[in-house]
Parts: C-alpha cells; sequence; structure tokens
C-alpha cells in the first residue's frame, strides 16, 4: 500500500472514530479535497495535516502514526514509538554538523 493510501485511511478511521463528517472539517477544507485525501489521491501538506489533526483533536503525529502502522503491517506502536524516542534522542544528542 502507498503511503497517500495508508494517510487516506487513517484520516477516515479517526475521523470516523471521532463521530465527525467531511463537512466537519469546512472551516479547513472542502468536503470534496477531504474526500480526495481519504482515497489517497492527494498527499496533504504539514500545513494541512496541522489543521486536520486539530479538527480531529489528535496530535498530528498520531495521524502520521496511524497511517505508517497501516502502511507497514509488520511494525507495531510500541516498536515504532520506541524507535522515534531513540532516534529523537540521538539527534538531539548530536551538535549540528555544518
Amino acid at each position: 500500500m502507498n503511503q497517500n493510501a495508508a494517510f487516506g485511511l487513517a484520516l477516515r478511521h479517526i475521523r470516523m472514530q471521532r463521530k465527525l463528517t467531511q463537512e466537519d472539517f469546512s472551516s479547513v477544507s472542502s468536503r470534496t479535497y477531504l474526500s480526495t485525501l481519504e482515497r489517497g489521491l492527494k498527499s496533504p501538506t504539514l500545513e494541512k495535516i496541522d489543521q486536520l489533526a486539530e479538527t480531529l483533536k489528535v496530535h498530528p503525529l498520531t495521524l502520521l502514526t496511524q497511517a505508517y502502522l497501516i502502511k507497514d503491517k509488520d511494525v507495531d506502536v510500541e516498536g515504532l514509538l520506541v524507535r522515534i524516542a531513540s532516534e529523537v534522542a540521538d539527534l538531539a544528542a548530536k551538535p549540528d554538523e555544518e
């Protein structure tokens, strides 16, 4: 499954869990655009992910994490979060190399 399709499924899943309609996103997106995202036909910008997550009342990383878990069925949430925490800690510990 490609990343756009996985993101679309994650977006739709969380939207349905929150009992929101596509029209509930009218302040950040048209229903047509949201439908296009949910069908995996487009890729949102970071700013749009932030706006969508705000409407869903989740952290943007929750939306992205759900998408990556859908995309890679062999990964579990705990393993993914441990990997992310380790990578962020490693990056924070190293000075910028310019």
